[in-house]
């Protein structure tokens, strides 16, 4: 099959505009006529399931958790990026575009950045009107900070809960729809299966995940908004409900599968400290605007911090590394997330990690207090400030900056931030591959649309901070009501979508099968028992450093996990009840799948690239010319991947999951 990413010609500054004005509509008195369902309803579902209710749709919205407040866009806590040059630094829609496309390695689909930068003003103007309570400056503008692989300030933030207020803006639109009757609203469901009905997606089957009944629900178009799949590594730093399940449904049902293995590395996570965890936690990267990191310069310091007869304060700034700012003067703290993560990892593996698993580096914010401190200082005209008095006063600023990041850190790791260093450590985070979309966000399955983190498009190797929240609400407030629109004026006749028919049938009669195959099957070990197997492979042999013989062994070690999964994976209780091991099992079934497909994707990758780096020099051999290479000192990325002379993206199919060599297939796409 041949892929269309349907990318307008023209000036890549005037897709967009010049695409809106001759793209077919729905009238308002015919899209009351229209159903959608959204599955998902975080920033980028929730904001696309208000929009479309607004413009007249019908919209039925689907969230697994008991309400789309507890998405898991909570957790983006330091920003969203948007090009209004409030700052006057020098930014504007093309810098934007550039540093989103310089910072992804190149790898992204330019023409979608180009869109993402030029709505993103429009994003701020829209949550403002909602009454999201942005930070202001001294003036009561809009404030902004900087984030990684920037050299301007760009980021608007609530405090270190942007994502949470962001999120409850969307929700309060959702419910102003809901209260009119345009949505449907449905709790506590989860996707289990899509439908196509004469090669179109007509509908969903889902579980209630209360009552554990089966439902069928039709419309004219699905939209997939479910986020990402960092959790295939089991330890990550997203919510332990986060799953792959709505995205790989319909991947095995016809939707392409773009770039798998790009997972994002984030470089400020608070370090594991033992095999019981079941989840890591982010630290904003916004911190680093702030922080310093550095580790000990000599190996006698790193051991007596580690066997406790040294603090980090007892360290003077001639003992200590500041890594990031001796090797990137030009960006210091604030490289991209995919360099800081890398640079931490080699610090640790040649031995200086600070913390008794050998895995952290500090994140120091006394040069902060003392700059924060002296100024303000001046501003209440104090003469001679004891050192207290400095630090008092420049801690009130980083409290009120990112004061309940603070207070997360101190409640984790039982150490008050303002007194003694953070330890971070990388860990995987976002996840940049996901289903393959066209321009107009749709799927290689007619009427299925994918929006947000769960879609490919955007970030290509390596997404920059504050990134995510603007990826998730272009898609649903600004880009998808558009689109979804020329699509669905084809429909304005069709009527309401039966469920009686066999396409229901068989699809629902599969996912039964599925669930009475988990709570009847008479094994012996748990489903976290396979997911804590699967997660440990992933990031020994998939994550930060690759190799191909690792890769290959991966894949056999994957299957050989899923083989026994399928015998022995037990599963208490029954389908008709609330069971959350019976939806994990699923969701670990999913994942053991992708996990196969992501390590394949990873082998035929043979280059350094994001957050990852392949261990081998070789050339990369078949359509792939030329040699890959990463110069971190100003992050300019050269590649000559050529494909019949058309730059190549992995795509991956369902057929290609079994296969029987290391031989991976790629498509072109212009």
């Amino acid at each position: 099959m041949a892929l269309d990413s349907k990318v307008p010609k023209g000036s890549i500054k005037d897709k967009w505009t010049d695409y809106k004005n001759h793209i077919d509509l729905v009238n308002p008195a015919n899209k009351r006529h229209i159903d959608v369902i959204v599955v998902g309803t975080g920033l980028a579902g929730g904001s696309a399931a208000a929009t479309l209710a607004e413009l007249g749709y019908n919209v039925k919205a689907f969230a697994y958790q008991d309400s789309p407040r507890r998405a898991h866009s909570i957790a983006a806590q330091g920003g969203i990026n948007a090009a209004k040059n409030y700052q006057g630094d020098g930014d504007s829609t093309y810098r934007l575009f550039y540093d989103t496309v310089k910072g992804g390695d190149y790898r992204s689909r330019e023409a979608n950045v180009y869109r993402l930068a030029e709505v993103s003003a429009n994003i701020i103007d829209q949550c403002v009107a909602q009454g999201v309570p942005f930070a202001r400056d001294y003036g009561g503008l809009l404030d902004n900070r900087s984030f990684g692989g920037v050299l301007v300030s760009r980021t608007f933030y609530a405090k270190g809960q942007t994502g949470q207020q962001l999120l409850l803006g969307a929700y309060s639109a959702m419910n102003r729809q809901i209260a009119r009757g345009k949505i449907e609203m449905f709790n506590r469901h989860e996707m289990l299966d899509v439908v196509i009905v004469d090669g179109k997606a007509r509908g969903i089957i889902a579980r209630n995940l209360i009552t554990g009944e089966i439902e069928r629900h039709s419309a004219h178009a699905v939209v997939v908004g479910s986020g990402g799949y960092g959790n295939v590594y089991f330890l990550s730093t997203n919510a332990m409900g986060s799953n792959a399940t709505a995205a790989w449904k319909i991947h095995k049902k016809g939707a392409y599968f773009a770039n798998p293995c790009y997972t994002q590395i984030h470089p400020t996570c608070i370090p594991r400290s033992g095999d019981y965890q079941s989840k890591l936690t982010l630290m904003s990267e916004s911190l680093r605007n702030d922080g310093r990191i550095w580790v000990p310069k000599n190996m006698e310091d790193v051991m007596a911090i580690r066997e406790g007869r040294k603090k980090p304060t007892d360290l003077s700034e001639d003992e200590r590394d500041y890594y990031l700012e001796r090797r990137y003067p030009a960006f210091g703290n604030l490289v991209p997330r995919d360099v800081a993560s890398r640079a931490a990892k080699e610090r640790c593996d040649a031995g200086y990690g600070v913390n008794a698993t050998g895995e952290a580096v500090y994140l120091d914010f006394a040069s902060a207090f003392e700059r924060y401190g002296r100024e303000q200082a001046k501003i209440h005209n104090i003469t001679n400030p004891s050192d207290e008095k400095i630090y008092e006063l420049g801690q009130a600023i980083v409290e009120a900056k990112y004061g309940n990041l603070f207070q997360m850190y101190e409640k984790i790791i039982d150490q008050n931030p303002y007194k003694t260093p953070m330890m971070i450590y990388p860990a995987v985070h976002y996840t940049m591959g996901g289903v393959w979309v066209d321009y107009n966000l749709m799927t290689t399955i007619p009427g299925c649309y994918c929006i947000g983190e769960a879609n490919f498009s955007d970030h290509g190797a390596n997404r920059l901070g504050a990134s995510a929240l603007m990826q998730g609400l272009a898609d649903g407030y600004f880009v998808l009501p558009y689109t979804i629109g020329d699509y669905l004026s084809d429909d304005i006749r069709t009527g309401k979508i039966p469920t009686d028919t066999k396409e229901f049938d068989e699809a629902e009669k599969e996912v039964s099968d599925r669930i009475n195959f988990f709570v009847n099957n008479k094994g012996t070990k748990s489903v976290d028992y396979f997911h804590k197997k699967l997660g440990k492979v992933m990031w020994d042999k998939a994550g930060m450093s690759r190799n191909a013989e690792g890769l290959i062994e991966a894949m056999a070690e994957i299957k050989a996990i899923r083989e026994e999964f399928w015998k022995e994976v037990s599963v208490p209780g029954t389908a008709d009840e609330m069971n959350p091991e019976l939806e994990k099992a699923g969701r670990v079934a999913d994942f053991l799948e992708l996990g196969e497909l992501f390590a394949k994707d990873a082998l035929m990758r043979k280059e350094s690239c994001g957050g990852h780096f392949r261990e081998e020099s070789a050339e990369l051999d078949g359509p792939q010319k030329g040699e890959a290479k990463r110069n971190d000192e100003d992050f300019a990325f050269v590649a000559a991947w050529e494909y019949k002379g058309e730059p190549a993206d992995a795509v991956l199919h369902k057929e290609e999951l079994e296969f029987k060599d290391i031989e991976l297939k790629q498509r072109s796409y212009k």
